[in-house]
């Protein structure tokens, strides 16, 4: 069901919200957190969407607030639309759609439409704030989701995070890391026990996640990492692979194709591995699992990141 409330306040929006549970259209009991989806009009449907897959585990309240940036002398409007049941998952959807002076107050728009005693985490699907704590949103968020792949430019978006990062930040360039370093993480639980001597990474030039990635392992594994990208055309995007090179020989977890790895050991057959590259859908409620800071991320990208020389991440 979708219910349009064109010029309105958030104040009719809520009351609104009200009558619905008292007719019985949707209740709010089960709502565990509230998500805000902060994005330009036009671009929405996409983050909608994820919201509403990933509320089949999180139950919640999703607040998406649009807004038109570059037309302050438009008049000024709130348009609002809710839409609960079919059309929502098992959430309940609220869109604010605001307009001229409207959309310069984010969080007040935002304020009363809250799920009381309940956490509130921020999303940006697209273009975020430079410091998204300190934004209208950030603030009133415990956890806050940023995308640097989303940026012009998508690696030096990475290399942004490391100033901008405050305890409950993360990134969705972190996340589709999570298989990755699963699968890394396992081989080296594995016979032969032997330090890796050196790692090489290669990605796509306009894959944060490679950078992530290589970051990583060299704050973990503390030897040296090379780091290679390539234009596109050449391999699929993102991830291409990673070699740990060993005293016995070296392990090689390769990505020639989107979705299948391939993993070659010394000693052992190779094998193919399914390792496709993470959906919205996939990567918001891996983040909804969490809603405390996330310890590993906010090492990589403060104190991995500075680290990481910058002869390491030349191409090359």
């Amino acid at each position: 069901m979708i219910i349009d409330l064109p010029n309105t306040t958030t104040s009719k929006v809520s009351k609104k919200l009200v009558t619905i549970r008292e007719e019985g259209g949707a209740v709010a009991l089960g709502r565990v957190l509230t998500l805000i989806i902060a994005t330009e009009l036009g671009s929405e449907e996409a983050a909608i969407e994820a919201a509403n897959d990933a509320s089949r585990e999180h139950p919640m309240r999703v607040i998406v607030l649009l807004t038109e940036p570059g037309n302050p002398d438009v008049e000024p409007r709130l348009d609002a639309q809710i839409r609960v049941g079919g059309d929502a998952g098992a959430s309940e959807v609220i869109v604010l759609r605001a307009y001229g002076a409207v959309a310069s107050n984010e969080e007040s728009l935002i304020t009363g439409l809250l799920l009381p005693d309940a956490p509130v985490v921020a999303w940006w699907p697209g273009r975020s704030p430079v410091t998204p704590a300190s934004s209208p949103i950030g603030r009133i968020a415990q956890r806050r989701i940023t995308d640097a792949s989303a940026g012009e430019i998508p690696v030096e978006a990475v290399a942004s995070l490391s100033d901008s990062y405050r305890p409950g930040d993360t990134d969705f360039a972190w996340t589709r890391l999570t298989h990755w370093r699963a699968q890394l993480a396992a081989v080296l639980d594995q016979a032969p026990y032997e330090p890796v001597e050196s790692v090489e990474v290669s990605g796509a030039a306009d894959s944060p996640s490679t950078v992530l990635l290589a970051t990583w392992l060299r704050l973990r594994l503390q030897v040296p990492v090379k780091y290679k990208s390539h234009h596109r055309g050449n391999g699929s995007s993102g991830i291409h692979g990673v070699r740990l090179n060993r005293r016995s020989g070296a392990v090689v977890l390769e990505r020639p194709i989107e979705n299948v790895a391939t993993l070659s050991q010394p000693g052992q057959p190779t094998h193919d591995i399914s390792l496709p590259r993470r959906s919205l859908r996939d990567c918001l409620a891996e983040e909804l699992r969490r809603l405390g800071p996330d310890l590993m991320y906010g090492e990589v990208v403060t104190r991995g990141l500075k680290e990481f020389d910058t002869e390491v991440r030349s191409n090359g």
